[in-house]
């Protein structure tokens, strides 16, 4: 079973924050440099993906086999050895009459996947299950429970060091599947959910703007949310807040630009219509910094959807890539009574981007965002280039036993992505955005899994757009929906700043 480890934030700075905990944001060391990683590729696959599957989930029994001899008190009570042939065939015909009766109930059995034995490690916690049935966007093969790969002779084999819950590696051009685990299940999303709201809200604020932070801008901020350092009464530039969010994760950088926005409420409702007009039907948003909120949910393959849908976007790119940058500070009055604002240095908490104590900054990487809330453990999205292929991942909920592990699990599975090419099938797509109707995913279920009808979700998943430009202004599920269509098939490389150049932000 695959599951995902916990990782830090802060370099330099304090050691690692246990899953759960959100470090505060110290200061960087001063006089570190801003830089930014390369990355190429972008673009939907033009015909769409069949999902023939590949790895079927064996079928569990969950019998518990007991010896005979422990159904009895002491030894004296046990059937002698030379007891009648006859007693021991009724003996053991009842036995087999009892295993044929399970095997002839399987509507008790338990609706999930990957249990190994159907017992847990006495005192341990019970983990949660995928649930059976998922939504199938993107390929049939995709609802699926389990690892799901389908290898090619020569290819090298998935890495067994890979613990999250969830994962999903695609080819971010072509937007192939490589390989994915419970890519549908539905889990806490933490502040990976923050690239949704930099893909609803960023386009609509223009970066020169500059805004003064009231006290109602910082309201409903969720206890021990990260920050960056906004303060009440000073002004901030657009550019400034989304280094915080970025680099920082900073929740109150996020409820000031969704004020700017109109408010919580009106962002929150706007991030679901983008969700939906991404296919990203796992995804419910509650709070627009993924704060853990009762039933706020996302999946590993709407979280690739909401970074393949940003990285479209020049500034998102830009700061999904920037590793440091200073940060305005409080406006202080000096002794001969001018004024003055300060400002310190912040580091991006993006592990695989930056490097810390026991792991180094990944070839390639350009972003995109990590979190860590009590319910979600540790999530990841990144995108990486090597040579002329760029590869999306997305880990979530790690087991947490392994230093760093999100990332280095994440760098795992990009290591093989980068080493399987041309050596797999595709299990899958991600979809391009389309009309809003909201007929691929299957119905979220108690909760917050998925289920419903597989059959309705993959008839979605064959009718959604090509891709090309004829078909996207063919489209009349209206304007906007025609231009977002226009715009994915034109950018199809994503130009960013060379790898090694470096410059302060």
């Amino acid at each position: 079973m695959f599951s995902m480890t916990a990782v830090p934030c802060g370099s330099p700075g304090p050691s690692p924050a246990p899953a759960g905990l959100v470090p505060a944001a110290p200061p960087a060391s001063p006089g570190a440099s801003c830089w930014r990683t390369g990355l190429v590729g972008s673009g939907y696959p033009r015909t769409p993906v069949q999902g023939l599957g590949v790895h079927i989930p064996r079928l569990s029994l969950y019998v518990h086999r007991v010896p005979i001899s422990s159904h009895y008190s002491d030894r004296a009570a046990r059937p002698a050895q030379g007891r009648a042939p006859r007693a021991r065939r009724a003996t053991l015909l009842a036995s087999a009459a009892f295993a044929l009766s399970l095997l002839t109930v399987p509507a008790a059995l338990p609706a999930h996947a990957d249990d190994a034995d159907g017992k847990a490690p006495k005192g341990a916690p019970k983990e949660p299950r995928p649930p059976a049935r998922m939504s199938t966007v993107g390929g049939s093969q995709l609802g699926r429970p389990g690892t799901q790969v389908k290898l090619k002779p020569g290819a090298p084999k998935l890495p067994t060091k890979v613990s999250a819950r969830s994962w999903i590696v695609t080819d971010a051009e072509s937007g192939e599947v490589l390989a994915s685990h419970n890519a549908h299940w539905r889990l806490p999303p933490a502040s990976t959910l923050k690239m949704l709201f930099a893909d609803t809200v960023l386009p609509k604020l223009p970066k020169e703007r500059t805004h003064k932070v009231v006290p109602s801008d910082m309201q409903g901020i969720g206890e021990g949310s990260s920050l960056v350092g906004v303060k009440e009464g000073e002004s901030y530039t657009v550019h400034d807040l989304w280094l915080g969010v970025f680099l920082r994760s900073g929740n109150d950088a996020v409820h000031v630009l969704a004020a700017m926005n109109g408010g919580v409420d009106k962002t929150v409702e706007e991030m679901n219509e983008r969700a939906r007009i991404l296919h990203a039907d796992d995804t419910k948003v509650v709070s627009p910094d993924g704060y853990d909120r009762k039933g706020q949910l996302s999946s590993a393959y709407d979280l690739s959807l909401f970074a393949r849908a940003g990285m479209q976007n020049k500034d998102f790119r830009e700061y999904a890539a920037t590793a440091t940058a200073k940060f305005p500070g409080e406006t202080k009055k000096k002794k001969n009574g001018e004024t003055k604002r300060e400002s310190f240095q912040i580091q991006n908490t993006n592990r695989l981007l930056t490097g810390d104590v026991g792991i180094e900054p990944y070839p390639g990487i350009a972003g995109v965002k990590n979190g860590s809330t009590t319910n979600a453990g540790n999530t990841f999205t990144g995108v990486a280039q090597r040579g002329n292929r760029v590869l999306l991942v997305t880990v979530m909920h790690p087991d947490g036993q392994e230093a760093h592990g999100v990332y280095k699990e994440a760098a795992r599975l990009l290591d093989w992505g980068f080493a399987a090419g041309g050596k797999v099938e595709p299990v899958g797509e991600l979809v391009a955005p389309g009309s809003t109707a909201n007929g691929g995913g299957a119905p979220h279920g108690k909760g917050g899994e998925a289920g419903g009808s597989a059959d309705r979700a993959a008839a979605h998943a064959h009718s959604k757009p090509s891709g090309g430009a004829g078909t996207a202004l063919g489209i009349t599920a209206g304007v906007l929906v025609v231009l977002s269509l226009v715009a994915y098939v034109v950018h199809r490389r994503w130009p960013l700043p060379d790898l090694a150049r470096r410059r302060r932000h």
